[in-house]
């Protein structure tokens, strides 16, 4: 029987090396995160001492503009009720504990 050799060849790089973004753009680009992050965390802290203790581990929606979030024990129909009500908006998923994350690290 013959064994059989396979010469893959590896290619590494970028995948689309024409779209490199500038480290100002970069930079802007973290900041407008980090402020988004910081809204959305102001809304988490404000319903989070309410909703801990019925539910707790529960998955938590948050969109910022209008301050409204969504929950629900699975992270799909909780993103699913944001997505119906507010389709085009950014949204941040938390988990309703202690501090917000969402598995272990």
């Amino acid at each position: 029987m013959k064994q059989s050799f396979s010469h893959h060849l590896v290619r590494r790089g970028r995948v689309f090396p024409e779209k490199v973004l500038s480290p100002e753009e970069k930079a802007r680009i973290e900041a407008e995160e980090a402020v988004f992050y910081k809204r959305c965390r102001e809304v988490f802290e404000r319903v989070q001492p309410e909703l801990i203790q019925e539910h707790y581990d529960w998955f938590i929606v948050i969109e910022p503009d209008s301050r409204e979030y969504f929950i629900d024990l699975d992270k799909n129909v909780a993103l699913s009720k944001s997505r119906s009500k507010q389709p085009e908006k950014k949204c941040v998923i938390m988990q309703i504990n202690e501090t917000g994350t969402c598995g272990r690290i």
